[in-house]
């Protein structure tokens, strides 16, 4: 049988075999997939065993159930001052990787351009090549990791679709600015650009700065599908739980995707995170508790030969290390993992085309004693 892969340059993500490695090692400390090994609000639990004891165990509405859509909509109008109508503008989704998928397939067309900024999320662009069209990959300027808007400028064409932004960035812990901001509502003004904004890290903001979501700008929101997770929010990332907001005319494409991909979130999920959306200081608390794991991270970093790259938000730090171990990024990760027991991510694996950036990611989504666990082995190095 002759097979045409549609994806024929995309292999096994980096994180699998990273997996596969730790299998031939024992006692590793791992410190790559941005899963927390912790659960901040085991009340939920109970959520979702009382959800089923209730008889909520069939397909929820496509949409997602009533009150966790309102509970998400009063949220929203609470930090960033946007209104979206609960039955036309949001939708609950089995994933935030399922909302962007279903955003990408419903509104971008054959021969439509997306512009997205690596090193990014590794399935931004096969996403964008499954409908037939070009993923523009533009760098992110170092040390920073910051946009370029003259090359953004210089990139859009008659055909570009559709503008693709994470922020708190993974892997790098960027964050949008208000210049950012400023020149994405100068570029995108009187045009028909779509922005996607992967927004899953929203509430870890670090050192007194705030979350410039797309929802806090009227012009922005007016164009903008914004993409959360409950998985991050409330560390559970195997509940599969997300959502998406965008003005009615965009969801209404989305949900025309996402009835055939997946149709509904797991239904008790969604009974037990609408009763923890009724207490704020869950999701407020997390800048506070991830920054302090950061600076815990750094702490037990600090004396190494490692050299941090601010992380501004998010669940990962980026530690360089050419300057004194001249090998591949991927080569540094199988040494850390061999020899000092400790498990972390090439950055490389986060663009498309070959790269040696001199950098790894680290996770400090972990507990206290893992997160000192981890630093004392890479410190080591």
């Amino acid at each position: 049988m002759q097979i045409c892969s549609k994806l024929p340059s995309v292999g096994t993500t980096i994180f699998a075999r990273i997996d596969a490695l730790f299998r031939h090692y024992p006692d590793v400390v791992g410190l790559s997939q941005g899963a927390p090994n912790f659960m901040l609000s085991p009340e939920m639990l109970d959520g979702v065993y009382q959800a089923m004891q209730a008889g909520h165990n069939q397909y929820a509405p496509m949409i997602g159930i009533e009150s966790l859509r309102q509970g998400m909509v009063d949220k929203i109008e609470r930090l960033y001052g946007h209104s979206y109508d609960v039955d036309n503008e949001i939708t609950i989704m089995p994933s935030a990787s399922e909302a962007l998928f279903s955003s990408i397939a419903g509104l971008v067309h054959p021969g439509d351009e997306v512009i997205y900024f690596e090193p990014s999320f590794d399935s931004y662009a096969p996403m964008v090549e499954l409908q037939g069209a070009q993923a523009i990959a533009l760098k992110l300027r170092l040390p920073d990791f910051s946009i370029d808007w003259d090359e953004v400028k210089s990139k859009l064409s008659p055909r570009t679709r559709m503008i693709i932004l994470n922020s708190p960035h993974n892997p790098s812990g960027s964050i949008l600015s208000e210049a950012d901001i400023s020149a994405l509502q100068e570029i995108t003004r009187d045009t028909n650009i779509i922005i996607l904004s992967d927004e899953v890290y929203e509430h870890m903001v670090f050192d007194g700065e705030i979350h410039r979501s797309m929802s806090r700008y009227p012009e922005l929101a007016a164009r903008s599908i914004v993409v959360t997770s409950f998985g991050k929010t409330y560390q559970v990332t195997g509940w599969r739980v997300g959502c998406c907001v965008a003005p009615a005319a965009l969801m209404k494409e989305i949900r025309l995707v996402h009835q055939f991909v997946m149709f509904s979130a797991d239904t008790p999920m969604q009974y037990a995170l609408a009763e923890i959306l009724k207490k704020p200081e869950r999701y407020l608390q997390l800048g506070g508790l991830f920054q302090a794991k950061r600076d815990l991270l750094l702490q037990g970093l600090a004396g190494s030969r490692f050299e941090p790259i601010p992380s501004r938000g998010g669940f990962f730090q980026l530690l360089r290390f050419d300057h004194f171990k001249s090998v591949s990024d991927m080569a540094m990760v199988e040494y850390l993992l061999a020899e000092h027991g400790v498990g972390v991510i090439p950055v490389s694996a986060f663009y498309r085309e070959p790269i040696e950036t001199g950098l790894i990611r680290c996770t400090f989504a972990r507990d206290d004693a893992t997160i000192l666990k981890g630093a004392a082995r890479l410190a080591g190095a």
